[in-house]
């Protein structure tokens, strides 16, 4: 490995806080809390927020998602995130994950903007509702001048393996502005073929995946 080459930070996306302390003790360098990952993850309750920031040394972020189904949001679902981003912060959350689109399959960026400058001074991440967007390019932009720290994608693929010359392309257009981190599928066999191919440098895992993969796992 060349001397410039940076260690790969592993989230691992896990819906308990046992799963947040095992993934930690695996090597995760950060979590994604979430409840509901089989419906592709849901705001966890502030108990289990509270109760991870006090178990684990590692950021933890939540995910911030009042239901499941599309990511067009009412006046309501908007009422319940912006209270979860609060109760998130009061609980030590390093960080959110949040996502919301227009009816026209468009990240909806004054939202976005609006959430995030809610969220601060924690970090805050764009989950996989950019891969249901109709030009991930103009995405992007959108979320870069939104303040997004990151986007969580697969290229638009089912798996980030199938996605990776989008990857690699969200890659060169982020530069320094936006970190793309890869999820979706993401295997032991899988891990480091898409983090050379692509140059991310932040990859996401269900936590049951965790343990072998992330051991000493380096681009």
């Amino acid at each position: 490995m060349s001397a410039d080459a940076r260690r790969v930070l592993v989230e691992a996306c896990v819906e308990t806080v046992d799963g947040a302390r095992t993934a930690e003790a695996a090597g995760a360098g950060r979590i994604e809390l979430c409840a509901g990952l089989i419906e592709g993850g849901t705001t966890p309750s502030a108990g289990a927020i509270a109760h991870a920031r006090e178990r684990i040394a590692i950021p933890l972020f939540v995910i911030v998602r009042p239901r499941g189904g599309d990511f067009v949001y009412s006046d309501d679902d908007l009422a319940v995130m912006r209270r979860d981003i609060a109760s998130a912060a009061s609980a030590g959350a390093d960080g959110v994950v949040i996502g919301v689109l227009t009816c026209a399959g468009q990240v909806d960026g004054a939202i976005v903007r609006e959430l995030v400058d809610l969220a601060r001074p924690m970090h805050v991440t764009f989950h996989r509702a950019f891969d249901l967007t109709r030009d991930f390019a103009d995405s992007l932009e959108t979320l870069v001048d939104a303040g997004v720290d990151r986007v969580l994608t697969s290229g638009g693929a089912p798996t980030a393996a199938e996605g990776m010359a989008t990857l690699a392309s969200l890659v060169r257009q982020a530069g320094d502005r936006i970190v793309v981190m890869a999820g979706g599928g993401i295997t032991e066999s899988s891990a480091a073929r898409i983090v050379r191919e692509t140059g991310v440098h932040e990859i996401h895992l269900r936590g049951e995946r965790t343990a072998s993969v992330m051991q000493n796992f380096q681009a």
